[in-house]
């Protein structure tokens, strides 16, 4: 058994009961195709204050939206397979059974990295990624360096979108 496979059979057996389950399912549902992360990028772009920074908010959540074009794109690519526990069915469907990288793990982090930059709160933001990125674990649709693959590619894109997203104008 790989490492990875460990990994996810430990994050699918421990602290696992009906209720937990539902609520972990619900809870990672906020998470499918950036839906969390483009609301809230969409509510800074109306509230966000200044033309400039609403502006910001709105390039920002593009961002966001690219990434999850970019990580289905690199899962038609790359082709891998949903994990598959004989004993430990998944707890919850997803629309393809392509797996890396994960688009919870990619649309969290580059909304994090993205957003703080404007000005938002980092604290809540990477705890939101991190757990909806868990969330994948825990529910049995992720190998865990699918998760890791996605926040590493999230984290990239927002580093690399930084000074774009947040505009000459934000900057000064």
């Amino acid at each position: 058994m790989t490492l990875d496979e460990q990994i996810l059979r430990f994050a699918r057996t421990k602290g696992h009961d009906p209720r937990t389950e539902r609520a972990v399912a619900r809870f990672s549902r906020l998470g499918e195709h950036g839906a969390i992360w483009i609301a809230l990028g969409l509510a800074g772009s109306v509230l966000g204050g200044s033309d400039a920074k609403r502006r910001a908010w709105w390039r920002a959540t593009a961002l966001v939206a690219g990434a999850y074009v970019a990580n289905t794109a690199l899962k038609l690519v790359v082709r891998r397979s949903r994990p598959q526990l004989p004993d430990l069915p998944p707890l919850t469907g997803t629309p393809t059974q392509l797996s890396f990288p994960s688009a919870h793990a990619t649309t969290a982090f580059v909304a994090a990295g993205s957003y703080r930059r404007l000005g938002a709160a980092p604290a809540p933001l990477y705890a939101l990624a991190s757990a909806l990125a868990l969330s994948r674990l825990y529910l049995g649709v992720h190998y865990p360096s699918d998760v890791l693959g996605g926040a590493a590619l999230g984290t990239g894109l927002a580093s690399a979108a930084g000074s774009c997203v947040a505009g000459a104008e934000m900057s000064r």
